[in-house]
């Protein structure tokens, strides 16, 4: 298979099939065993990782990835403001849910990268994981970071979140949804100087939840520096820092407040609104995307769907991202 081909997703046309009709899948891209039959290469590749059980608060995550297929079923391929239709700058898939083990934290992790690594073409296409609590991202991560050639130093990345997840030991376990990035770090696969994590707000456990971030290099835009007003200038440093560096994005739909994202199981009051959210991710235009993944919608926690809806709009503002920096 050749990646010179035209590059355009199999998308099921709105106005001539129902979006409430056929097999729910994320956006309405087409399964990638259609696109692997039309022999066409897949730009992104996006799967569901449907694990909770690395969670410190409220379970149900697992059913995320199910619940944001169906809740994205209206997502439209153009981005107004990007001016671009994803459809038609990428070949996208949806490549199902890769294997969880129920009741072991790192095995999951190491079946769902596992997974992840057999997906379409390893040196061209990309991986956006659905999850799923936040330790899944460790799965997408490792498998990235593997697929870009295991690059020195790892990879840099754009952190959206409430929490650290830097804490490194949570009821005698290493592998729970606080601590994905600490792993990360831990065996190359991140690069803390390279890592800017934004939304960071709410109680916390120990004033050394500032530790790490002083040990390591990382970077803290805090919901209370955004709304201050330099929120804008310190990602536009970080991204020119960085350059056209390979990056991770990561984003917790906790980063987002729970009036805006109540499905989800550690909520922080005092947050983005879901057009902040937007707006922070059209503020990142020009990274140089090379993975990603949207984690932490609780269905059970979401009774009109709204979460699953706005985790869908992140997905597609993600992907417009990555198409913007082509």
């Amino acid at each position: 298979m050749t990646t010179d081909q035209p590059k355009r997703t199999l998308l099921t046309d709105g106005r001539k099939h129902p979006r409430f009709a056929g097999i729910s899948t994320f956006c309405r891209f087409p399964l990638i065993e259609a696109v692997n039959d039309a022999q066409q290469p897949i730009d992104w590749a996006l799967y569901g990782i449907p694990y909770d059980g690395a969670v410190t608060y409220q379970p149900g995550a697992r059913f995320g990835p199910r619940a944001i297929r169906d809740a994205s079923q209206y997502i439209k391929p153009v981005h107004i403001q990007h001016n671009l239709n994803i459809a038609e700058v990428f070949s996208l898939a949806d490549a199902g849910d890769a294997p969880v083990h129920p009741y072991s934290c790192k095995e999951t992790l190491t079946a769902a990268c596992g997974f992840a690594l057999t997906l379409a073409d390893p040196t061209h296409t990309k991986l956006l994981s659905i999850g799923g609590d936040h330790s899944t991202a460790y799965a997408n991560i490792n498998a990235t970071w593997q697929r870009r050639g295991k690059p020195s130093g790892g990879l840099a990345l754009l952190h959206f979140d409430a929490h650290f997840d830097t804490a490194d030991v949570i009821w005698d376990e290493k592998w729970t949804h606080g601590s994905p990035f600490i792993r990360a770090i831990e065996n190359g696969l991140i690069d803390p100087k390279r890592m800017l994590s934004i939304g960071i707000r709410g109680p916390l456990n120990s004033i050394d939840d500032f530790q790490f971030s002083k040990k390591f290099g990382n970077q803290i835009i805090t919901y209370d520096q955004w709304r201050g007003g330099d929120g804008k200038d310190q990602i536009k440093q970080f991204l020119n820092r960085i350059g056209s560096d390979e990056t991770y994005l990561t984003f917790d739909i906790d980063c987002i407040d729970p009036a805006f994202a109540p499905g989800t199981g550690t909520p922080c009051c005092g947050g983005f609104t879901s057009a902040e959210a937007f707006d922070l991710l059209r503020n990142c235009k020009g990274v140089n995307l090379v993975g990603a993944d949207v984690v932490e919608v609780l269905p059970a926690l979401d009774p009109t769907n709204t979460t699953a809806l706005l985790a869908s709009h992140v997905i597609f503002e993600i992907l417009a991202l990555a198409a913007a920096g082509k």
